[in-house]
């Protein structure tokens, strides 16, 4: 999923050759990455470290690709906290290209993070000023100030983590349920990712009784559209049942009349889908735009 990666671009009035000094040269990285030094050979399967003052690393890895001045590729394991010195090693790629007149347009990405969620937390924000503090040094030859934000903070970054995963993981579904031509692959990879947006809602940061709600009536609907009404039937009620725990009106109430509806036709039960249509239908719905989508999704019957 493209929340396991975070991407970063910049200009930078240098060229590559420049630029790359400045990410490759200790003498530099002193200067704009927290303090630390690069120290390695720069060959492909040899170790690269960042090392603070005091002798002790900030992060290890191994360079993976050294193509000077254009790509640099490194595994990444930071071991300034406990935290995150105990997660699996993610990837940081460097890709330098000269963009004309002096520029060089510098993109990194900091991937492979999804089983890293405190890394992922404390180096989204960390690597923009890291790369704004490149770019200063290189084009006024003086470091931003030092600076501590709370980017490499681990408290509550799991729960963000969660959160980043179970949107991705929901907004990706639809592209499968709006899939005409769906295959078995197709649909067994449709209820994993409900099952996953389900998994990280549970423990995202932020999320409130709507979500588990929300997330309940998608297993509903890939289950239906699956072939699977049973199971389509239990996720409904279960979304029906945490709706009215919650006191949820509106197009939660709605659509999980609907959930149930569908359901039940499915199952050949008429009589009570027919009352869950019913009851789908006459659910009021403040918002224009919300009812607009609303009337949308109810204009065909079970």
């Amino acid at each position: 999923m493209a929340v396991t990666r975070h991407q970063y671009r910049i200009y930078i009035k240098a060229e590559p050759e420049r630029v790359w000094q400045g990410i490759t040269d200790p003498s530099f990285t002193r200067r704009y990455f927290h303090g630390t030094a690069i120290n390695s050979s720069l060959e492909a399967g040899s170790p690269v470290r960042y090392v603070m003052d005091d002798g002790a690393d900030a992060v290890e890895g191994t360079i993976e690709v050294a193509e000077p001045p254009s790509r640099l590729v490194m595994t990444w394991r930071s071991l300034y906290d406990p935290a995150l010195a105990a997660e699996p090693p993610s990837r940081v790629e460097w890709i330098l290209t000269p963009a004309g007149d002096g520029l060089t347009r510098l993109d990194v990405s900091h991937g492979d993070l999804f089983r890293s969620p405190n890394t992922w937390a404390s180096v989204k924000n960390g690597w923009v000023w890291i790369l704004d503090g490149l770019k200063t040094l290189l084009e006024t030859g003086e470091p931003l100030p030092d600076h501590t934000d709370d980017a490499g903070q681990t408290a509550d970054a799991t729960s963000q983590w969660h959160r980043s995963l179970a949107v991705d993981a929901n907004n990706s579904i639809w592209e499968l349920v709006e899939k005409t031509d769906r295959t078995a692959e197709d649909d067994e990879e449709m209820l994993r990712r409900a099952y996953a947006a389900a998994y990280h809602w549970q423990r995202a940061a932020g999320a409130g009784p709507e979500n588990e709600a929300r997330a309940r009536y998608m297993l509903a609907k890939v289950h239906l559209l699956a072939g699977l009404p049973e199971r389509a039937l239990h996720y409904a009620d279960a979304c029906m049942e945490a709706t009215v725990a919650a006191g949820l009106e509106d197009f939660d109430l709605a659509y999980a009349y609907e959930a149930r509806a569908r359901a039940l036709k499915a199952l050949g039960r008429d009589v009570e889908a027919t009352e869950a249509w019913a009851a789908a239908l006459a659910v009021p719905i403040a918002d224009a735009d919300d009812k607009a989508i609303v009337d949308a999704d109810l204009a065909v019957a079970p």
